[in-house]
């Protein structure tokens, strides 16, 4: 049997604030689990292609193969989540990741490597999904606002931190201590998930996994213009950063002159932003509206793109004009993306986790993009990264305010 989960309806004031901060927690963790799982194993590329005889391009493939199986599962993992609930889909994830993250500290092989890597990518978008999904089952309006808030922030932190600990682990323990650190921590949030994470999908809201449903659900979400809207929205308004964390060795080391261990200038910076929007973003919930504070987010971004611009347009690039900016931006962008996040998911309260499915496989098909066309079109100058965050926000801020528009007509 699963253990009774706290009925966050019937507590008083106080127990309810406390179980929703460790709601918090405990999602934020599910939710960087995927981050972790790319960044910590960076530092050991260099190793590991030495003790498995592999070529840099052959090591560079366990991380392709992990985000090529990462952006496919995403589209099933709140399908599954609709249909045998929240807790059950959370804690079969990171078994099979736990045992995905074992495989890659045991192979012997980079084949073996890669297999393994492509399991990992299979389990670890459902924290991602599957916690949207649960914010919304519980909360609306500020509330929702405030956890999602409290879970970007924390979130936030896992892209600076995770290079760091897998930079010590690989200096003090070699490669595979990276996975084996990835397997301790996994069985740690699956025991905290086991004991606290509640079922917040009862039995008789359960969806169908029948084909013709799913066929037909799929579409009308992938079909909707508000969501589509708003999930445009959310990439371009992130790419507008991507953009940034893609072309970075290019960026601090050929273009601002830094070595190698430079790469907090751009990553504090960034993280520090996503945490002082996303803390704002909770600290406005319920004093005013979804609209205002995203109206406000893309002010402060666009603030953030017209210094940006005016600064390359009259000075070379250097410490600190050059990345004062990205501070500003990630700022906005995390004050909007909370309730941008909640509004994708409004048109569709029971199929939350179908539709947190398809906004993450939208998201991670941009960033692919981005990758692969965007970035390396723009990295050649400072000014063409600039405009490019321009053009990609400018473009954000018109799927914003065609979501805001279908949002007021009558229904």
């Amino acid at each position: 049997m699963w253990p009774r989960p706290f009925n966050t309806a019937a507590s008083p004031v106080t127990e309810r604030a406390h179980s929703t901060r460790a709601l918090a927690y405990l999602l934020a963790a599910l939710s960087a689990l995927g981050p972790f799982s790319i960044d910590t194993y960076l530092p050991s590329f260099h190793e590991i292609g030495e003790v498995l005889a592999a070529t840099p391009l052959e090591v560079q493939q366990t991380l392709s193969v992990y985000l090529a199986a990462f952006a496919a599962m995403t589209l099933w993992h709140g399908a599954l989540a609709d249909r045998f609930g929240r807790r059950r889909v959370v804690l079969a994830a990171l078994g099979l990741f736990a045992l995905a993250s074992a495989g890659c500290m045991l192979a012997t092989r980079i084949e073996q490597l890669w297999f393994w890597r492509a399991m990992q990518g299979v389990t670890a978008g459902a924290g991602i999904v599957v916690s949207r999904a649960i914010v919304r089952d519980l909360y609306d309006g500020a509330e929702a606002q405030r956890l999602m808030s409290r879970i970007t922030m924390m979130f936030a932190l896992a892209p600076a931190i995770a290079p760091l600990i897998g930079g010590w682990l690989q200096t003090w323990f070699g490669w595979r201590s990276v996975f084996a650190f990835l397997v301790g921590s996994t069985a740690t949030i699956a025991l905290a998930c086991w004991h606290f994470l509640p079922e917040t999908l009862p039995p008789e809201h359960r969806q169908s996994l029948r084909p013709a449903y799913l066929a037909q659900t799929y579409r009308r979400v992938l079909t909707s213009p508000p969501f589509l809207l708003a999930c445009a929205a959310l990439s371009l308004n992130f790419g507008g950063f991507f953009i940034y964390v893609l072309s970075a060795p290019t960026f601090l080391i050929r273009h601002l002159g830094l070595p190698e261990t430079g790469f907090l200038w751009l990553f504090g910076p960034g993280m520090g932003g996503l945490v002082c929007g996303s803390w704002l973003s909770g600290r406005l919930a319920g004093r005013i509206s979804l609209g205002r504070t995203i109206a406000l987010g893309y002010a402060v971004m666009f603030g953030a793109a017209a210094a940006n611009l005016t600064l390359n347009l009259a000075l070379p690039p250097a410490l600190p004009w050059s990345v004062m900016p990205i501070f500003l931006y990630t700022l906005g962008m995390a004050l909007a993306m909370p309730c941008l996040t909640i509004l994708a998911l409004d048109p569709f309260p029971d199929q939350r986790g179908l539709a947190a499915s398809c906004q993450t496989f939208l998201q991670s098909g941009f960033n692919s993009l981005a990758a692969a066309l965007i970035a390396p079109a723009l990295w050649g100058s400072t000014l063409s990264l600039a405009s490019g965050m321009a053009a990609l926000l400018f473009l954000g801020s018109m799927a914003a305010l065609g979501h805001q528009r279908l949002r007021l007509l009558p229904r």
